[in-house]
């Protein structure tokens, strides 16, 4: 077995290799002048199974093309199995055709994986009408969570907690870590007037002003609904307020703006940013071993 660090991916491939005992290589990707890419491995995988790991965010499409690349070149070197590790996996919001000519692109991927990979294994993946990965792809797919990881941490660093879902979207998520915790949860309202503009409130009485507020979610990409939700609590007297969420995407300097709001941030490293401070490579080889 070997442990393929791909390029968004290589310090948590490390640890997963070391983990599982297993030799660890880099994947070798450039990029020509025109924005091609290069992809080489380089080291023998004949006869391997080999375990790709890479999360997909930032340059998604080029991360995706490498590892199209990547799985392709390993069976043409004839490699046993080829397993991806994708801690963050794009393209699954599209799960239905919301307007004419629309590309649906959770089937998509999921036609894509089922050529390139023999299997596959993902980490809280961002899913609406489906609920499970049974229904995307065809080859063995594994479904896995931080939920545990994010309620060790809560349980050892934060006192008095109060656990805030900051949509409908994500109140089942609070409440369920809520429940593991033992602390109290409530959700907020969210009424939507455009891409960046949210208003919320919060569904029940709550006396926050001694808790240890705390957001939850799947994940933090612009973080618009999280700085309203972050004003509201603030308005009720919340003093101490942090942000959990398995997949920090964080765009458009969103660490900084929960910051300044008056935020911390933690996320898992599924992608590396400066709050990722929860390790999911346990996580990954636990399951990697069964």
């Amino acid at each position: 077995m070997i442990v393929i660090g791909c390029s968004k991916s290589k310090e948590l491939a490390k640890k997963i290799a070391k983990k599982l005992k297993a030799r660890y290589s880099e994947l070798i990707v450039k990029k020509f002048p025109d924005n091609e890419l290069k992809v080489r491995y380089n080291t023998n995988v004949k006869n391997q199974t080999i375990i790709l790991v890479q999360s997909f965010y930032g340059s998604i499409n080029d991360d995706l093309i490498e590892t199209i690349f990547a799985s392709y070149t390993a069976k043409d070197l004839g490699v046993k199995k080829v397993i991806l590790v994708a801690p963050y996996f794009p393209y699954l919001r599209q799960d239905k055709r919301f307007n004419p000519g629309e590309a649906v692109s959770i089937h998509i991927i999921g036609d894509l994986a089922d050529h390139f990979w023999d299997e596959i294994y993902i980490i809280d993946p961002h899913l609406h009408r489906e609920k499970t990965l049974s229904h995307i792809f065809k080859i063995k797919a594994h479904r896995l969570t931080a939920n545990p990881l994010i309620v060790d941490y809560i349980k050892k660093k934060i006192k008095n907690p109060v656990i805030i879902g900051p949509d409908w979207e994500s109140y089942k998520w609070a409440r369920k870590v809520a429940v593991k915790v033992g602390c109290e949860s409530a959700i907020m309202k969210k009424r939507r007037y455009s891409a960046r503009k949210v208003k919320v409130t919060l569904n029940k009485k709550i006396d926050i002003r001694s808790k240890n507020l705390i957001f939850i979610d799947d994940m933090i990409s612009t973080g618009h609904t999280l700085l309203e939700a972050i004003k509201a609590m603030k308005k009720l007297g919340a003093k101490k307020v942090t942000c959990f969420a398995v997949h920090g995407i964080l765009v458009e300097n969103a660490l900084q703006k929960l910051q300044r709001a008056g935020a911390k941030v933690i996320t898992t490293n599924t992608i590396p940013n400066k709050a990722s401070k929860i390790d999911v490579s346990s996580l990954i080889t636990n399951h990697l071993k069964n």
